[in-house]
C-alpha cells in the first residue's frame, strides 16, 4: 500500500506514519515546518522530506491514500491535487 502524509511532522502524524512503514507501507509526506523529535524521528527512518513545503507533483493517481494532517488548510496544493485526480482522503 502506498500512502502519502499532508503535514507528515505533527505528532501524531509522524508516529502513524512510521508505524505504517514498520508494517511494510510505502509511505512518503511533505510539510510546511518539522520541529523536533518529529524531525529525527522521521530522518531515523528515512521519511524526512528532503525539502520543506508543498509539492502537488508528489500526489500521484499510483496513491492507495493521502492522509491529511491537522494544520494542512483547505487550499493546501497537495490536497487540491488528490481531490482532482480522486485519490482516497
Amino acid at each position: 500500500m502506498k500512502i502519502h502524509f499532508i503535514a507528515i511532522g505533527g505528532s501524531a502524524m509522524h508516529n502513524l506514519a512510521i508505524a505504517l512503514k514498520q508494517k511494510g507501507y510505502q509511505v512518503s509526506g511533505s510539510d510546511d515546518e518539522i520541529f523536533e523529535p518529529a524531525k529525527s524521528r522521521l530522518d531515523s527512518y528515512g521519511l524526512l522530506p528532503e525539502n520543506i513545503g508543498w509539492y502537488p507533483e508528489k500526489i500521484s493517481s499510483d496513491l492507495d491514500a493521502v492522509i491529511l494532517g491537522m494544520h494542512a488548510k483547505e487550499d493546501n496544493p497537495e490536497l487540491l491535487k488528490a481531490k482532482e485526480i480522486g485519490v482516497k482522503i
